[in-house]
Parts: structure tokens; sequence; C-alpha cells
């Protein structure tokens, strides 16, 4: 297997394009999406696939996607199409493409089969070998089973990602509304779920990653699971339609105050740890006390609202003598 450089590209808001649908990946090239995934799975009907396909390649290899992260979401091991969908994306626009997305993943195979095979596809094509990413989609109770392992499975391996609607059939989970809370349970049906995606990501320095919410025009429900999916730490969510783009965008990004904040901490830390500072382990900053661990929660901050191209406000001021 490959081993590339671990890239934590911003994915505030990976939105979702149907493969054979040319207007929509016109329109989407003009959208302010952290990440834009051409479909070919769920999206596209199975007739459509072979031409969508190369309606994919076209789009990638012409059209202006500056400041994305572009990604193809293939069908899934079980189906007959995932090696035509993987080689025809790849020969024909690799150098055009940053990441393979891999649905329905339920073992560390699937994932180290894809990675053979993108390799065996840039080997012969002559493209740099371990440039194109990996994103695990986990949704069925099998693949949650087994995430650590599917974390760990190959080096190109760049996030996990949560597949609602799929994974409430498999559990046979109450509910038709995906993303909502199912009726008679009192308490967060996602939390384990998402904790343990979560925790399988950070465990291997991934980013974790938010399904859809398919209720399109309720921009205050999405608001609402965006929220909770941040609040535990994830990175990013799913778009379907250009009214959550802003949503998401604006709920994975730290607010400018928290920016601000994180900043600080950093840059007074840096001078109380100096010589210059007095070489110290701890310090005050304000009226608050920072160490280390100030400082690793102030790099997450930090480093989510400069991907997003966040400017500070405010500046460590050296306390006089």
């Amino acid at each position: 297997m490959t081993t590339p450089v671990n890239r934590l590209r911003p994915r505030r808001s990976c939105l979702a394009v149907p493969g054979s649908n040319p207007r929509f990946l016109e329109k989407a090239q003009g959208l302010p999406a952290d990440q834009v995934f051409l479909d070919l799975e769920d999206a596209c009907a199975p007739l459509a696939k072979p031409e969508a396909r190369h309606t994919i390649v076209k789009f990638l290899n012409e059209g202006d996607w500056t400041g994305k992260t572009r990604v193809v979401r293939v069908n899934d091991w079980t189906t007959e199409w995932t090696y035509r969908d993987v080689v025809t994306v790849v020969e024909g626009a690799g150098q055009n493409l940053d990441c393979i997305m891999l649905p329905k993943v339920q073992t560390a195979q699937q994932v180290v089969a894809l990675d053979l095979l993108l390799t065996q596809i840039e080997k012969t094509m002559g493209f740099e070998v371990g440039k194109i990413g990996i994103e695990a989609q986990i949704e069925n109770a099998q693949g949650l089973n087994n995430v650590n392992e599917i974390a760990q499975a190959s080096p190109r391996v760049e996030t996990i990602i949560f597949g609602p609607a799929d994974f409430m059939a498999s559990i046979n989970m109450k509910s038709l509304v995906v993303g909502e809370q199912p009726p008679g349970y009192p308490a967060d049906a996602y939390h384990y779920i998402l904790m343990k995606i979560l925790m399988a990501a950070r465990a291997n320095n991934l980013q974790a990653i938010d399904g859809p919410y398919l209720q399109i025009r309720n921009i205050d429900g999405y608001r609402e699971v965006a929220r909770r999916a941040a609040a535990l730490g994830f990175d990013g969510k799913w778009v379907l339609h250009p009214g959550q783009v802003e949503a998401s965008n604006e709920i994975f990004s730290p607010s400018q105050e928290d920016y601000d904040h994180a900043e600080l901490i950093l840059d007074a830390y840096d001078y109380y740890t100096s010589e210059a500072g007095g070489k110290k382990g701890s310090a005050m900053l304000g009226d608050e006390m920072i160490d280390e661990a100030s400082r690793k929660m102030a790099l997450v901050i930090s480093g989510k609202g400069r991907a997003a191209g966040m400017q500070r406000t405010s500046k460590f001021e050296i306390p006089e003598a």
C-alpha cells in the first residue's frame, strides 16, 4: 500500500451532486462548498451510470473547481459497477481528482482493495502514487463495528462519513425522516454512532463527516442536526441543496470570538514558555490560566479558523516588565 502525506482538507460543507446531471454539475462549481462530490451511487440511476462516468470525467477535467476538494462517490463493492467506476474516472480524470468516496464500507479489506486498485491505475497512467485519497462511508451495523479497523486500513483514508439513511434501515430504526430522532425514544438515538465514528477518526488523525439531512427546505432543522455534530467535534456535514451550504460553513467554523481567543492563547503560550517570557509551564492570560492543555485546545479552534480563511481581530500584547 501507499504512504501519502495525511491531508486534513477543509470539509465544513460537502455538496452532493448527481453525476448524471450536467446542469447541477455546472451550478455546483459556483457554490461556496468546501467539498463537492460527484455521485455515481444513489443519486445516479442504474441505466445512467455508464454515461455518468464519462460526464464526470469531462466536468472534472474542464470545470473550474478552484478552492474545492473534488471527490467522486463510486458504487459499493457488492455491485457490478464499482470496478468500472474507479477505472473510468481515475484513468480519465485522476490528475483532477482528490478522493474517491467508497460507500457502505463494512470491512477494512474493502478499503485495502480500493487502495490496491488505485495504486495500479496510478502506476499505469504515470500519476503520482498515493495522491488520491479515500473517504470511507459507514452505513450499517457491521461497518460501525469495524470502524476503527476501517480507519486504519490505508494511509489514503482521509475521512470517515456517517451515512444515516442506510444505517437507520440496517438497524430497523423506527423513523422515515433521515436525521430526525425516532418517535418514542427520549434521548439522542445517534449519539453512540456519531461518537464511535468520531473516536475512530480522531485516533487515526482523520476527519469525521456527518451525513445528509433530507428535509432540504427546512434550514432550521438542518442547523439543529448540524450543531449536534459540530458540538461533538465533527469537521463538516453533507449538503444536498445550495440553501444548506451557508449554514454548514457557518456552523462548522469557529465564531470570531473563539478564533481570536484561540490565537491569543497560542501567542501567549509561546511567549510565556520562551526565555523572554520566563520559561513558564503555565501563565495567566487575563483572568484565565493557560498551559499545554490550553494550547492543544486552541490549536483545534485556530486550525479550523485558518482553514476557513478567518482573520484575527486582536493580537497578543507582551506585558510590561
